[in-house]
């Protein structure tokens, strides 16, 4: 009985029910608190821009709330697993299940097995709705929330050079000869690398070759005159596959895009560490989702009536915000080269898995 981590399939399915509903009451709870927190930061910023409205803060909610989601799962879990075990110790139904012959492992099994689907669950939901929910908002703030939102796979914040001419984007949409520009600057500089004009557009189209910018307002330095030149093509050595290259944000890019572009920038002998580090973390990351019942699981053994639970529960809830303080601090260090990229993505999992089990195994098994 010992090695049947599911006994009992009614037992399985009370746990399992039991389990999913309190993640799913944590994670709206979280999610309703931080996105009205959220909205009383940012809501002025957005209703300054004229034409804005309650639509345009609708739009916000839609695209922050999946991102939202992402990044407190994992502590919405945790937080279940605590309420969860701490609730059946306090009923006596965890010495039940111990009484009927199950082991430490055998009453957290159907936990596990919930949190793995919830895993693979955030997984699939950050790689084809968070991704693109986070291109169109960041392409949206680069361009002050302007009242025209951007479509799903824009990007934000380009910067493109030209000999020696600067060309930078705020946002870029559309693909190919299709591709299009908004708030765009350009630098014209001469062969010591001075600034000798700047002309300044709302908007910019692919030209085949070069850039054409809409009613620019052009600046020259050595006069000090400004001017409206009326449409001028700029940029001919640019082209929309070098924008392709020009940045690679890894949270706007869903994991089977983000391989090609690291592909990409090891053939053009680009650094690509920040960027595995990030690929391997869109895998382990949903991961830890699965870990947090494995930390809490302290909190679920021990007699109630003998005045330690709280500190049970204290020592679950440190284990699992620990573990998320050393995954950051692990992707950051691999971000810069301080780790492997696959060290600095599992290297917490398998850490943490390896503490809980050892917790486990010594107080219970």
């Amino acid at each position: 009985m010992q090695l049947d981590f599911f006994p009992s399939r009614t037992l399985t399915l009370y746990l399992a029910k039991l389990f999913i509903f309190r993640i799913l009451a944590m994670l709206v709870m979280l999610v309703l608190v931080l996105m009205m927190l959220d909205l009383l930061s940012n809501s002025g910023k957005i209703l300054a821009v004229p034409g804005n409205g309650q639509g345009e803060l609708l739009t916000y909610v839609g695209y922050r709330i999946p991102q939202l989601i992402q990044s407190f799962l994992p502590y919405s879990v945790l937080l279940a697993t605590l309420i969860t075990l701490v609730t059946l110790n306090q009923n006596s139904e965890v010495i039940a299940m111990k009484a009927a012959g199950l082991s430490a492992h055998q009453v957290l099994a159907p936990l596990l097995l919930t949190a793995g689907l919830v895993s693979l669950a955030s997984f699939g939901f950050n790689e084809r709705v968070v991704t693109r929910s986070t291109a169109s908002l960041k392409a949206w703030q680069a361009i002050d929330y302007g009242a025209e939102v951007p479509e799903s796979g824009a990007k934000s914040n380009i910067y493109l050079t030209d000999g020696a001419n600067v060309l930078t984007a705020a946002a870029i949409t559309g693909s190919g000869d299709t591709t299009s520009m908004r708030n765009v600057t350009f630098y014209r500089r001469n062969s010591d690398g001075t600034i000798i004009e700047q002309l300044v557009a709302p908007t910019a189209t692919f030209a085949g070759p070069g850039w054409t910018l809409e009613d620019p307002t052009r600046f020259r330095i050595q006069n000090a005159v400004t001017d409206k030149p009326g449409p001028v093509t700029v940029a001919e050595g640019v082209t929309p596959s070098q924008i392709e290259l020009a940045k690679v944000d890894p949270e706007t890019q869903p994991f089977w895009t983000l391989s090609s572009s690291i592909e990409a920038y090891d053939k053009a002998g680009r650094r690509t560490d920040e960027l595995k580090a990030k690929w391997w973390h869109k895998i382990s990351g949903p991961l830890s989702a699965f870990l947090m019942p494995l930390l809490g699981a302290v909190a679920a053994f021990g007699l109630a009536r003998s005045g330690q639970l709280f500190l049970r529960a204290i020592i679950g809830m440190a284990m699992g915000f620990a573990f998320f303080v050393v995954d950051n601090a692990a992707l950051a260090m691999g971000s810069f080269g301080g780790y492997p990229p696959f060290l600095a993505a599992w290297a917490p999992v398998l850490l943490f898995i390896l503490i809980g089990e050892t917790v486990l195994i010594r107080t219970e098994e």
